[in-house]
């Protein structure tokens, strides 16, 4: 495989924009796994303004997870990189373990959450935190001055957050570790959580077996609920789902659909979805740990395509070398 890498630097922006072009040898262009070079975990993958982007956890020490990249691409096989579109002399409350980050747009603003400092329990300051930016490449400003969840409810550290906008237009949150997950209900602007119609501020949707990084999207009418099981450093890690008739489940566990291969790569998880509407194909973007890797933090970025069956059901997702096909999102 043979990689073109440009790099562009642009005077008065904060970040650096670089184009990694893949081609493989054969007649079919694929974009190659991991889809961009670095260490990089927990992507969020999105469709924003006719172009795919990806959202990362930028891997390392905790104390090193100071910042966010960014990567966009028109045809899954050429990215851009941009370069630390959030940090945290914006967030300042944050010191460490800038991570995991979910982004939605609303009213012509991109909303970036994010866990900040892995906080251990209700003394320590952090928690979910979100910013604000005109463009998705940033830079994002904190919204709010303060974590937006910054307390330990029903078992679940908060961080892991998913955005998911329902049918009606709510805005749901999904979040939590330590093998809980809640749901929350997110005001109109994304400064506060508002009570659910009986009052309580949280409700726990814990499936079977979950452990971390909840993901939600909606087919042909129905939920489906995806979430991390195993140790995020070990060779258990994957990714398993439900689905239901509410977004407040209940979530029965059905399968695993995703987990390494011990040919290819180890601890396949943390993963988002991507849904192109023109083609209809979905993708499930994830990260692994590289074969024989035994640092931790060494995690990388990949996509595959995700199927389903007759029924609707998710069809178990090999993880490979070569990716994806091209697929070009046309305006």
């Amino acid at each position: 495989m043979k990689k073109l890498l440009f790099c562009v630097l642009v005077t008065g922006i904060v970040f650096t924009a670089c184009k990694i072009n893949k081609k493989t040898a054969g007649a079919v262009e694929k974009a190659g796994n991991p889809v961009f070079e670095g260490w990089y975990a927990d992507p969020e993958g999105i469709i924003f303004d006719n172009k795919y982007w990806i959202f990362p956890t930028y891997s390392a020490k905790y104390t090193e997870q100071v910042f966010m990249d960014a990567f966009s691409s028109p045809d899954l096989i050429n990215w851009t990189k941009h370069e630390r579109i959030v940090d945290t002399s914006a967030v300042k409350w944050i010191w460490r373990a800038m991570w995991a980050p979910a982004i939605v747009k609303k009213d012509n603003r991109y909303f970036l959450f994010f866990g900040g400092n892995d906080i251990q329990n209700n003394n320590e300051p952090g928690g979910i935190g979100v910013a604000v930016a005109d463009r998705p490449e940033g830079p994002y400003k904190d919204h709010i001055g303060k974590p937006l969840i910054d307390k330990i409810v029903n078992g679940a550290q908060p961080i892991d957050q998913f955005v998911f906008k329902d049918a009606d237009g709510t805005y749901y949150m999904y979040y939590g570790g330590w093998k809980h997950c809640n749901i929350v209900k997110l005001n109109h602007d994304f400064t506060g959580i508002v009570p659910f119609d009986d009052g309580s501020f949280y409700k726990e949707v814990t499936p079977e077996n979950y452990v971390e990084g909840p993901f939600m999207f909606m087919r042909n009418g129905k939920y489906y609920f995806m979430w991390s099981e195993g140790g995020w450093t070990g060779p258990d890690y994957s990714v398993a789902y439900a689905i239901a008739d509410s977004p407040f489940g209940p979530f029965k566990r059905i399968d695993k659909i995703l987990q390494q291969d011990p040919e290819v790569a180890t601890g396949a998880g943390h993963h988002s979805v991507i849904h192109e509407p023109k083609s209809d194909k979905y993708y499930i973007v994830y990260h692994r740990r590289p074969l024989g890797e035994t640092n931790g933090n060494h995690r990388v970025t990949c996509i595959e395509e995700m199927r389903f069956d007759e029924q609707g059901l998710i069809k178990p997702v090999k993880i490979t070398f070569e990716g994806v096909e091209q697929n070009k999102i046309e305006k």
